[in-house]
């Protein structure tokens, strides 16, 4: 039924302005918005629409995740657009917040809304 369909996922934040500085600015994603929401261009012609809600609550799963060539260069790069790298208990991480050893390397962040994106390495 929907195999032909161009499907799209999305996720809320608190803030529809604070949400477009955040993807448009550090994380350079083409950003359009219509009809309140913004709406994130995906290399590849993917895209997320991301809308806002009042009493938005984070996701406690990664919402959003960007495959890179080299994690190491991309978070440091990020790190010095100000980007802060999460650390969790029980999974050990370099210094830079680079999680290691099982699956790929990947490293957490959150948007302004608080909603976990990753970088990992392809």
């Amino acid at each position: 039924m929907f195999g032909s369909a161009k499907a799209f996922s999305g996720f809320a934040v608190d803030d529809v302005k604070k949400a477009r500085e955040f993807y448009g600015g550090p994380l350079g994603l083409e950003v359009s918005e219509r009809n309140g929401m913004l709406e994130l261009h995906l290399a590849g012609g993917g895209r997320v629409i991301v809308y806002p809600k009042a009493d938005h609550t984070p996701a406690t799963f990664t919402v959003l995740n960007f495959p890179v060539a080299d994690i190491d260069a991309a978070v440091l790069a990020l790190a010095e657009l100000g980007v802060t790298f999460e650390r969790y208990p029980g999974m050990e991480a370099d210094e830079h917040g680079v999680h290691r050893g099982w699956g790929p390397p990947i490293a957490w962040f959150k948007d302004p809304a608080g909603n976990i994106l990753s970088v990992l390495e392809e």
